[in-house]
């Protein structure tokens, strides 16, 4: 567990269950890191970085550093030449994914909404 997350953990009560889970799974790229291998099973570094678009390396390292030390992502390394290494979810990482899935359900209706407030839209979304 990133020290971060273990002293959120430690010292916050458990009224701030969802700042840890925001703390945890918070970042620019980790709810689709996960979506993507739950897809995929497993993924290589540059797959990754493919499939989302090019963040940048140092990002994606910091955010896929971040899960593995969090126990949501396994990072398993190959000593072969050239190095190997591959991405998959852990069990915890699995149970993440109704949350990353509401996250995203909540998200796509949110802009929607807002969309439907600029101006020249139709009445405003209701759900």
């Amino acid at each position: 567990m990133r020290e971060k997350t273990a002293r959120i953990v430690q010292e916050w009560t458990d009224a701030c269950d969802a700042e840890i889970s925001i703390a945890v799974l918070g970042g620019a790229w980790k709810p689709s890191i996960l979506s993507l291998l739950r897809e995929h099973e497993v993924l290589r570094f540059g797959e990754l970085s493919r499939l989302l678009d090019e963040p940048t390396a140092r990002v994606l390292t910091r955010q896929l550093r971040e899960l593995e030390d969090d126990g949501l992502v396994i990072r398993t390394v190959y000593r072969q030449v050239p190095p190997k290494v591959e991405y998959r979810l852990s069990e915890l990482g699995r149970g993440s994914l109704p949350l990353v899935d509401a996250l995203t359900s909540w998200g796509g209706s949110y802009a929607e909404h807002q969309r439907s407030l600029l101006p020249g839209a139709s009445a405003p979304f209701a759900r």
